[in-house]
């Protein structure tokens, strides 16, 4: 589909474009998504509908901007949480010439690499609700649709929204990056596991980590941490701590809150031993899903470590 001619042809017309290859139907969210009472609930309703004042984007992308709905695709969010950080990556997957204020048709577009090459998927904005709640990525602020759409583009480029319940964040981070990804088992973690995070961090690639348990169940542990879920690797950094140096690592949950409870966590004791130079430049008090931990504590909670950058 060429999204500027259907975006021309719809403006010619006063329609807001309805895409029959992906329409607002069963059939997009896959027969097994919801209990089959609850799939005969669904409404698609357009941005237009609900808010008087939609963006695709405001203030930037951030990782912040994603709230997992009801879809168990946190392996893809993870990986788009990752991408957020990078602008290089991001601008490639999220073309800029679209939006809701100039030439709105009710038409988008998101680019993703499949098979060694860009695709570019064309889709309409109107997105699937159950009982007045998102059952997609809702936005945290409420008139800011990037994630929510680009979703429903990754949906169709997989057939449909059931096919992202559950999935492969190794194959999420090449998906939007059309880079080389490396998976490093944290049961037998390299050696130099801390310089490995750092080295990647700097070198701006994604990364994405994973706990281990059955995906699907969403068993949230004691400690804060959700088993067989995926999370986004934000920062790795060495910092002074009492006598010698604290590797730590920065992860964020792509559900926008659930956190660590455990040593180095937003209110633990460990940041009082920090100088508050480090303290206020790494620490982000919030209920956001982002929080530091260990390299020793990251290693025994988390079973996999993914890094996926354009190059080897």
């Amino acid at each position: 589909q060429d999204f500027n001619l259907l975006r021309a042809l719809c403006r010619s017309q006063g329609l807001l474009f309805e895409d029959y290859t992906f329409p607002a139907a069963l059939s997009s969210l896959g027969p097994n998504l919801l209990p089959e009472d609850k799939l005969h609930e669904i409404h698609w309703r357009r941005p237009t509908e609900f808010q008087r004042n939609p963006y695709l984007i405001t203030n930037g992308v951030s990782r912040f901007d994603i709230m997992q709905g009801e879809i168990g695709d946190c392996w893809m969010l993870a990986a788009l949480g990752s991408l957020t950080m990078q602008k290089d990556f991001l601008e490639n997957v999220l073309p800029k010439d679209q939006g809701f204020q100039d030439d709105y048709a009710g038409i988008f577009h998101f680019r993703f690499w499949q098979y060694g090459d860009w695709v570019d998927v064309v889709i309409d904005d109107r997105l699937p609700f159950l009982n007045g709640r998102y059952l997609s990525v809702h936005p945290r602020t409420s008139n800011e649709f990037w994630p929510s759409l680009l979703e429903k583009a990754y949906a169709k480029l997989r057939g449909s929204y059931q096919n992202l319940h559950g999935g492969y964040l190794s194959d999420a981070l090449v998906d939007l990056t059309g880079g080389v990804q490396m998976q490093f088992s944290l049961k037998e973690p390299p050696p130099d596991l801390q310089e490995i995070l750092k080295a990647a961090a700097k070198s701006q690639c994604l990364m994405g980590c994973s706990t281990p348990g059955q995906l699907r169940r969403n068993m949230e542990l004691r400690n804060g941490l959700v088993q067989g879920h995926a999370y986004t690797v934000t920062g790795a950094v060495k910092i002074p701590y009492k006598n010698g140096w604290k590797h730590i690592i920065r992860i964020w949950n792509p559900w926008g809150h659930g956190e660590w409870k455990g040593p180095w966590s937003d209110g633990s004791p460990q940041w009082d031993r920090v100088d508050p130079k480090y303290r206020e430049d790494l620490l982000r008090n919030k209920d956001d899903g982002e929080f530091w931990m260990s390299c020793e504590n990251f290693k025994e909670q988390f079973s996999w470590l993914y890094i996926c950058n354009s190059t080897p």
